[in-house]
């Protein structure tokens, strides 16, 4: 039997290597390569993973955050919280201030939320999209996988200041996510996330977010601060701030009840 018998009829095997080879060169845009627009929605992926993986560690890590409120030039008493994750899927947002606040906690086991106050002895159910304080949502500290809760499309490129970025559209797997659709830019040069626009569920623009002071931390260069800014209200705005970002290993059991208690 012709070993080639079974393709198509006038297709050689080096015909077919060069169109598999040609196939996988697409499927993954190199830095500063983009596609065409909508042309594959797995290299939209990609690039939402890789921006996912330079704004917080893949492996298990602790994170303290600073989030301030303002309403034009005045800002409100700054919110202190310490983030422990793991796998994307696994999070625990302690409350470090203010003094009042202290000692209540947040716990996401995927796209589940819980609030445990020390005063209560049973948990609070919450959603994602909840506002935590500010423009913050509960979903903006507690879970930040776009790669795991949204499809993504490639719609074009646009430059932000002189740098030449991906265009993509993110569509919300279901409605337990805390936004409905995210419309994100990303440098294309180096996967480095830029700026995103937040939707809710009816098509209404929430707010935009931009990613600022690159820094070293947990061994790479991320953004060190997430502001966000109301929609209708481009006075009142918040700012997150990250620091002190570490690796660690954080073993299943510390994603517990039991172990909250520990914490409190």
């Amino acid at each position: 039997m012709d070993r080639e018998s079974h393709y198509p009829p006038g297709c050689s095997t080096k015909a077919l290597l060069f169109l598999f080879g040609a196939t996988l060169a697409f499927s993954t845009p190199a830095a500063g390569q983009p596609p065409a627009a909508g042309e594959s929605d797995q290299a939209a992926r990609e690039i939402v993973q890789r921006a996912d993986e330079i704004r917080f560690p893949v492996q298990g890590f602790q994170v303290d955050v600073r989030i301030r409120n303002f309403d034009g030039k005045e800002a409100d008493e700054a919110r202190d919280y310490r983030v422990l994750s793991k796998g994307n899927d696994n999070t625990i947002v302690m409350t470090l201030a203010p003094a009042a606040e202290r000692g209540q906690i947040l716990l996401m086991k995927g796209r589940d939320l819980w609030l445990f106050l020390p005063e209560v002895s049973q948990p609070v159910r919450l959603s994602l999209a909840q506002r935590l304080t500010g423009m913050v949502a509960n979903g903006d500290i507690a879970r930040a996988n776009f790669a795991g809760d949204y499809a993504a499309r490639m719609t074009g490129t646009e430059k932000i200041g002189d740098q030449p970025c991906y265009v993509l559209e993110l569509t919300a797997i279901d409605r337990s996510v805390t936004y409905q659709r995210v419309k994100y830019w990303v440098r294309q040069s180096t996967y480095f996330p830029v700026r995103a626009e937040f939707y809710s569920l009816s098509d209404r623009l929430v707010k935009t977010a931009s990613y600022e002071n690159p820094r070293q931390l947990a061994g790479r260069l991320r953004p060190a601060r997430l502001v966000m800014v109301d929609a209708l209200r481009p006075d009142s705005r918040s700012e997150m701030d990250y620091d002190d970002m570490k690796l660690r290993e954080l073993p299943d059991k510390v994603f517990t009840k039991e172990y909250l208690k520990k914490l409190q």
